[in-house]
């Protein structure tokens, strides 16, 4: 039931609500048509010829009727002989209904024996969740002291209505759930979404997406009512609407690791986001954010930084390097008068190996090993891992954009995960899920919903994918993702500090992406203005994998 003003005193609504008339012939017959075969007139163009007191009384119920309109029920309530009641009424109706749009229309009125004034009268609005609503009644009006007075009365609004009673708004919908993969209601605010509780229409998440199955089609969500204001209980329907009952929407969401990410981001302070999957069937199982609102974990739009070397890595593999094969990691690279360095200036000593400096994210690294890069072999290498295809997960995601390089220092800083490669941490997560698994499985939440899964055009050599398990491994045992050193199930990671704006020194996103060699999960883990991959994402990453267990 939506039917917030039931108190007989006066409500919240003595301030004008912009309720405006529909004006223009197409507006009046949509909301009113009918009215004219009811006997009554849109227009009193023949006033002069009928009773002087009849065109009087019927002029002071126009202003009467568009107070009204406007909501402006103190104003209307003035025109009345009681004022205090006729305030309280139509506050309630028009606080309860909130119409977007109002129209009140006079007919033609007739003088009574006793000199009083009966005007019938046509009342219909556009009422948000149950549509153009309309009815019927009448007004008595008497001349006091020269002035005329509408005699109201509770019928006055609605000829249905008794002393004591008021209209509001009924649901005719049992609005079904969304769901976790267990069939339980699903505990993801970001991910459902909300419902806006006036019209009874999903307005963001899931429960917008999905709002025709769940609220069980499409027309009015509500129906009109006559309810008892002193205990809010519905007496009479004045709208017959066929009741409605919707379908669930069913997710893939673990329900153990969707709370395991929302305590691990309990103490973040940051804007953050966790997302997990099954990297055997892309099948999302946690997507938490903090805060709620923008859906960060699938939606975001972030450079990826240092996590995206494993595609760069990828390349390189495919271009015939191997883990073991010497890398010189200076302090800097310079290409075309810009300046690379690695986080804190570190460098790695003279023996090391391509798979050190994937461990320790050496960014001089892999700028210096550009060459060995074509302008598309950074797209190329991303399109194995579904990056750059449209993805229909059964939910709104961003899916990731790699462009092929524009200049030599555009591919130095794309080797890195900065210039134009964009990702969201559902993407980044689905990179981990995809060395764990050999090959691509594009994510997906609604299975049901989906028509066709995105299929890579590119696949990963085997040679390939053992090369960045192990070097993903070694992350963890000896270099930047040590967070996860101690901890069972045998992860392996990939950390990344992510340069974003104008300012000097630049402000940094903290990531960390990896997955669990002993289990069926990948995930990922991201910061905004977040700081280190290794100091900060990665002991939320951490708390992330202990609270799985």
């Amino acid at each position: 039931m939506t039917y917030p003003h039931f108190p007989g005193g006066p409500g919240p609504h003595d301030q004008r609500r912009s309720r405006r008339r529909l004006y223009g012939s197409a507006a009046a017959l949509l909301l009113l048509g009918g009215a004219a075969g009811a006997g009554y007139h849109f227009l009193l163009a023949d006033r002069g010829a009928r009773d002087p007191q009849v065109a009087a009384a019927t002029a002071r119920f126009e202003r009467f009727a568009g107070a009204w309109e406007d909501g402006a029920a103190r104003k209307a309530a003035a025109y009345t002989d009681s004022p205090d009641a006729a305030r309280s009424l139509l506050t309630s109706v028009m606080t309860n209904l909130a119409p977007s749009a109002t129209e009140i229309t006079p007919g033609e009125g007739e003088k009574e024996r006793d000199g009083e004034v009966r005007l019938p009268f046509t009342v219909a609005m556009e009422v948000p969740g149950a549509g153009p609503v309309r009815w019927n009644t009448q007004a008595r009006l008497r001349q006091t002291a020269g002035r005329w007075t509408v005699e109201f009365t509770t019928p006055t609004v609605h000829p249905k209505m008794k002393s004591g009673q008021t209209l509001a708004l009924k649901s005719r919908t049992t609005r079904a759930k969304v769901l976790d993969r267990n069939g339980d209601p699903l505990e993801a605010a970001s991910l459902v979404g909300t419902v806006d509780e006036a019209t009874g229409k999903g307005t963001s998440g899931l429960e917008a997406r999905y709002d025709a199955r769940l609220s069980g089609g499409k027309g009015p969500k509500k129906s009109l009512v006559i309810v008892d204001r002193e205990s809010g209980r519905a007496v009479r329907s004045l709208t017959a609407v066929k009741p409605a009952k919707g379908r669930p929407v069913r997710t893939t969401v673990d329900p153990r690791v969707q709370r395991a990410a929302a305590e691990a981001l309990s103490g973040v302070r940051k804007k953050a986001a966790i997302v997990a999957v099954d990297p055997r069937n892309g099948h999302i199982l946690a997507a938490a954010n903090k805060p709620g609102g923008l859906n960060r974990a699938l939606a975001g739009r972030y450079p990826p930084g240092s996590t995206f070397k494993v595609v760069t890595a990828a390349a390189l593999l495919k271009s015939g390097m191997r883990p073991s094969d010497p890398a010189a990691c200076p302090k800097y690279a310079r290409v075309d008068g810009q300046r690379f360095e690695n986080q804190d200036l570190f460098t790695l000593p003279d023996g090391a190996t391509f798979q050190d400096a994937f461990a320790r994210s050496c960014n001089t690294f892999f700028v210096d090993s550009r060459d060995r890069l074509s302008a598309t072999s950074l797209r190329d290498a991303a399109r194995a891992f579904g990056i750059g295809g449209s993805w229909d997960a059964g939910v709104t995601t961003y899916d990731g954009s790699v462009p092929a390089d524009t200049s030599d220092n555009d591919k130095a800083a794309a080797a890195i995960g900065q210039a134009r490669v964009q990702a969201s941490p559902l993407v980044m997560a689905s990179i981990a899920a995809t060395v764990k698994n050999g090959s691509f499985e594009q994510p997906v939440l609604v299975p049901e919903a989906v028509k066709k899964k995105y299929r890579a055009p590119e696949q990963l050599e085997a040679e390939v994918v053992g090369d960045l398990r192990k070097m993903m491994r070694a992350t963890v045992t000896a270099g930047s993702g040590h967070a996860l050193k101690d901890l069972p199930g045998e992860p392996h990671a990939k950390t990344g500090t992510a340069e974003f704006g104008t300012a000097d020194p630049p402000h940094t996103h903290a990531w960390m992406i990896g997955y669990q060699g002993g289990s069926d999960l990948a995930w990922a883990v991201f910061l905004e203005d977040g700081g280190s991959g290794g100091a900060d994402a990665g002991p939320v990453a951490a708390r992330f994998l202990k609270n799985i267990g």
